[in-house]
């Protein structure tokens, strides 16, 4: 799963975002159709691969630097691990977090994300002294089909720093149990 700081993308980016994600749908059902379970998947993780690429630019304030932010964010994803979801990997990037999760029965991801970004935004805003929208209001998450995909992901999300040149870089980390 990935989401993102408010400001992380400038307007002409997720214009061109939207246009690479119809162009990658069009391609794969020849745009008569909409897209089957396997195209639509394809789809999710070939969008996410092109946003991760926007994020780890580093456009924004990149308020997720500051450390009493991502602390904030860390503990919040820790204080419910074990009893609404399974952690197994997790970064919180300058502008955007990623985290490999197994979401327990009974708890909805929409309901989760809103608790995590409603929590964490007033600790972001009182720390930074700001006001106004922290995260947006979307997320990007994707279903890991077998243990290669598992293993991919999770090596993606902890190597995510090192690959745009944040090493060392705290605010990542791993428990494969």
């Amino acid at each position: 799963m990935t989401y993102r700081c408010a400001d992380s993308l400038p307007a002409n980016v997720l214009s061109q975002l939207a246009a690479e994600r119809d162009a990658i749908e069009r391609s794969l059902t020849t745009g008569t159709r909409p897209p089957n379970a396997t195209e639509a998947a394809t789809i999710s993780k070939l969008y996410g691969f092109r946003l991760d690429s926007y994020l780890d630019r580093g456009y924004g304030a990149c308020s997720l630097r500051d450390e009493r932010v991502a602390h904030a964010v860390l503990e919040n994803w820790m204080h419910f691990d074990t009893l609404r979801y399974q952690l197994f990997a997790w970064c919180v990037m300058p502008n955007h977090v990623h985290l490999v999760l197994r979401v327990f029965e009974g708890i909805t991801i929409d309901r989760l994300f809103h608790s995590w970004k409603s929590y964490t935004s007033n600790v972001a805003n009182r720390i930074l002294g700001r006001e106004g929208p922290f995260w947006q209001r979307e997320y990007h998450d994707r279903i890991i089909r077998d243990e290669r995909e598992f293993a991919d992901t999770v090596a993606y999300v902890v190597r995510n720093p090192d690959s745009v040149g944040l090493a060392p870089w705290p605010f990542v980390g791993a428990k494969l149990e």
